[in-house]
């Protein structure tokens, strides 16, 4: 902000300037112009009068001597006179001559300049302090958010505003801050959970596993001789064993539940919207980085699902080809089955075996062409996810050297 009071210091100066600069070239030029026209007049008068050619016409047709006065004539009130006047002395008369200057060029070349100078100045100004308090005073109180958000600091809320320009935005960093907030509540209960569960399970293992202990060193020991004795011990074991794989059972299945928990909220939306939004975007962001970028031709279809996770589907896919893919082509490309739209996202460059394709849309798995690549091996997982929830699915699969992720969705 201080910057911008330079700045703004600046502007005040360099319009000061202009105004002090446009009334002294003004005030020049008069002076350069005032003083001659009269003169001249006078001096032609003055010798019109010498050759006693000087009539009252000619002093009608002039524009800044407004009289002559003979001193002869009025002795008394020779040098009495009204406005400026100069005198000279014709064949031993003296003669005085009446003049005015009109400035009223000069007046009015300087009012209409200096309003005009005004004018632009208040605007300027009024631009300035409007883009001051409405835009760059509410974004500099949001400068800290981001940093506060990243040090983990999520309870303090955002300051709601009415501005036109950042109200959405706030709000949605509010929104935001409550998401991060409440997925952080989730996952200290989610890890509760687990917690709890694994510390329940392993309570739980301990018994079997002492019986089989237990069972174990009686055997070593010889301590039953009978052999209907020793089948009863081996049954128990086997019994316990089992117990024991139940509970690993639990463990994996815990470990296997949905931790993403994400909502879905299920509606119907145009094609053309999810479409417009997409190519929106990408067009831009792949002419930057030299990659051709081709939505195939498609027909506007009402499709059910949720636009905005939809949205988010198709960017993880094709993220996923801009980060995988040589960098060449991609397309989006569209079909039709039975009662469902299909949309494609091809791209060139696929270095994936199609043994590693069937498990691209599980949870934290990393094709061998992820090696040296950021990544968590969740994007396709939660595509798989959220595509299900919206009661449509998704595939992959490859030909040519090209990699196609498809996404199902159901007509409405």
């Amino acid at each position: 902000m201080k910057a911008l009071n330079k700045i703004f210091m600046g502007v005040i100066l360099l319009i000061t300037v202009i105004f002090i600069a446009a009334n002294l070239l003004i005030f020049n030029i008069y002076n350069i112009d005032s003083g001659r026209p009269y003169r001249v007049e006078i001096e032609r008068m003055a010798v019109l009068i010498e050759r006693d050619s000087f009539t009252a016409e000619d002093l009608s047709d002039c524009k800044y001597v407004t009289g002559i006065v003979k001193y002869s004539e009025k002795p008394d009130r020779f040098y009495k006179s009204n406005s400026d006047y100069a005198m000279r002395e014709i064949g031993g008369e003296l003669y005085r001559f009446d003049y005015t200057v009109s400035d009223g060029n000069f007046r009015n070349m300087a009012i209409i300049v200096n309003t005009i100078i005004a004018i632009l100045s208040a605007v300027v100004i009024g631009i300035m302090l409007y883009i001051r308090i409405k835009i760059l005073l509410p974004f500099e109180r949001l400068t800290d958010v981001p940093y506060e958000l990243s040090k983990g600091n999520l309870t303090a809320p955002v300051k709601e505003t009415k501005n036109r320009f950042f109200g959405r935005f706030i709000w949605g960093v509010d929104l935001l801050r409550e998401n991060m907030e409440e997925q952080k509540r989730r996952e200290l209960e989610l890890q509760k959970e687990k917690k709890t569960l694994l510390l329940s399970l392993s309570h739980d293992i301990k018994t079997p596993l002492s019986a089989i202990k237990l069972y174990s060193k009686a055997l070593s020991k010889g301590l039953y001789s009978d052999k209907k004795k020793h089948l009863e011990i081996a049954e128990n074991i086997d019994g316990k064993a089992d117990e024991i794989e139940s509970y690993i059972s639990q463990i994996i299945k815990a470990s296997n539940e949905d931790f993403l928990q994400l909502e879905v909220n299920n509606g119907e939306f145009y094609l053309s919207e999810l479409v417009n939004r997409i190519s929106l975007y990408y067009t831009e962001k792949l002419k930057l980085i030299h990659t051709d970028f081709k939505v195939d031709n498609y027909c506007d279809c009402l499709i059910k699902g949720d636009i905005e996770r939809s949205v988010e589907t198709l960017q993880n896919i094709i993220e996923n080809a801009i980060k995988y893919g040589d960098g060449k082509r991609i397309e989006i490309l569209f079909s039709e089955e039975e009662d469902c739209q299909l949309i494609t996202v091809k791209n060139s460059g696929n270095t994936l075996p199609d043994t590693e394709i069937l498990h691209i849309f599980e949870s934290f798995h990393r094709g061998t062409n992820a090696v040296g690549k950021s990544g968590s091996g969740l994007g396709l997982y939660i595509c798989r996810q959220l595509m299900r929830k919206m009661n449509g699915d998704i595939m992959a699969n490859s030909k040519n050297d090209f990699m196609n992720v498809t996404c199902v969705f159901q007509k409405a």
